[in-house]
């Protein structure tokens, strides 16, 4: 069976560019980045050329540039290293009721240390209101936290009128940018981020390497402690093969974004266009949003969205669902929740998520299967009926 891989927003391909200089330093860089030997500091100059790769690519200083093991991490550091020492004694954080669990589990446990926490409503299109933002501001709101780009819709937020909110306020405002990262253009000068938090492996590097962009001036207290690595924000030994990896994915995506988001956005209006042609009932979410350009997400009316991936699964296609299993059972989307659609809808929903490893012959084989799939399980329902 030939596969076709349409889940990028979750993991996609290490690229070959890529690989080559992760193997690279693997193979001719085996010293400690902290050593001043030889060796260490050959790992010390692929460390810092990834560290200039990655600042070329978002417009900013290669100092403002933390190293960490991802997305997690990076959103991690950004809101407990600003909100557990703040000299408030309940300070106040604002952030959206769409963000991925890296955030709002960290807003949970905020929450059990005395942080205030308001979560803003979005609307049917995923976008939250920059007026909703300023109404929840208090005295006491240290920071906001707001995602560049859903990992579900692919809604991409308005992250420069928010920042201009936070900093009339005297709040600082980070951003989740780890979908945004790789498939729209990122300049640090112009979102208004004070921290901006990415990973590798939505960009075609291996697993387990992110960064944090830090703006001079603002001050973070660590989580790991150790050694004075990464202008001592993140102790602990730099994994340099990685770094190199997603310092050659920063300079891949600098020469290739246009000409690369222009292919997916045409191969995602293909998609959708076939599946909408081919099967009844179904409709796109977040549609009436700006959009990442490789991302959709689609309701399919009468079908359980795990039912869905298994099937097209065992016709060779990798997708997602946003449900997720809690306690046995299938929980629907929080984020299409949270933007007004039923239990029943968020639950019918895939996401289809496209990268450069995709083709137009994919994208019909794909559509073919997703209508195949549909008829197959409307079919077994007990409670489906055409309308």
């Amino acid at each position: 069976m030939e596969r076709a891989y349409f889940d990028h927003n979750a993991a996609s391909p290490v690229a070959p560019e890529v690989l080559e200089a992760f193997t690279a330093v693997l193979r001719d860089a085996p010293g400690n980045a902290s050593s001043i030997h030889h060796d260490g500091q050959i790992a010390k100059q692929r460390l810092e050329m990834a560290r200039r790769q990655i600042a070329a690519l978002l417009h900013c200083d290669p100092k403002e540039i933390v190293f960490t093991s991802g997305g997690t991490e990076s959103d991690n550091l950004a809101l407990f290293g600003i909100l557990r020492e703040v000299p408030i004694s309940r300070p106040h954080l604002i952030t959206t009721a769409i963000e991925h669990p890296a955030v709002l589990r960290t807003c949970a446990q905020l929450e059990r240390e005395a942080v205030a926490i308001t979560y803003v409503p979005v609307n049917s299109g995923g976008l939250a209101d920059p007026s909703s933002i300023r109404a929840a501001l208090t005295p006491e709101t240290v920071l906001i936290s707001v995602m560049h780009a859903n990992n579900e819709t692919g809604a991409i937020q308005p992250v420069q009128a928010i920042a201009e909110i936070a900093h009339a306020a005297g709040a600082l405002f980070h951003i989740d940018g780890v979908q945004a990262f790789g498939k729209i253009p990122v300049r640090m000068d112009e979102t208004g981020a004070d921290l901006y938090s990415i990973s590798g492996h939505k960009a075609g590097t291996p697993k387990g390497i992110g960064a944090l962009f830090v703006r001079k001036g603002v001050h973070l207290t660590p989580m790991i402690f150790g050694g004075r690595h990464e202008h001592g924000l993140r102790a602990g030994t730099e994994n340099v093969p990685a770094a190199a990896a997603l310092g050659r994915a920063a300079a891949l995506i600098e020469e290739t974004l246009p000409a690369a988001s222009a292919r997916l956005r045409d191969l995602r209006g293909r998609l959708e266009r076939g599946i909408r042609s081919e099967v009844p009932n179904c409709g796109v979410n977040a549609h009436t949003a700006p959009r990442l350009p490789n991302t959709t997400n689609i309701y399919f009316d009468g079908i359980e969205g795990e039912a869905m991936v298994i099937s097209l699964d065992l016709k060779g296609f990798s997708v997602s669902s946003g449900s997720a299993c809690s306690s046995g059972a299938v929980e629907p989307s929080h984020v299409l929740l949270a933007m007004g659609l039923s239990p029943e809808r968020a639950r019918s929903s895939l996401r289809f998520s496209l990268g450069p490893t995709n083709t137009a012959d994919q994208v019909d084989r794909l559509i073919a299967a997703v209508a195949s799939s549909a008829a197959q399980l409307r079919r077994l329902s007990p409670t489906y009926s055409e309308r």
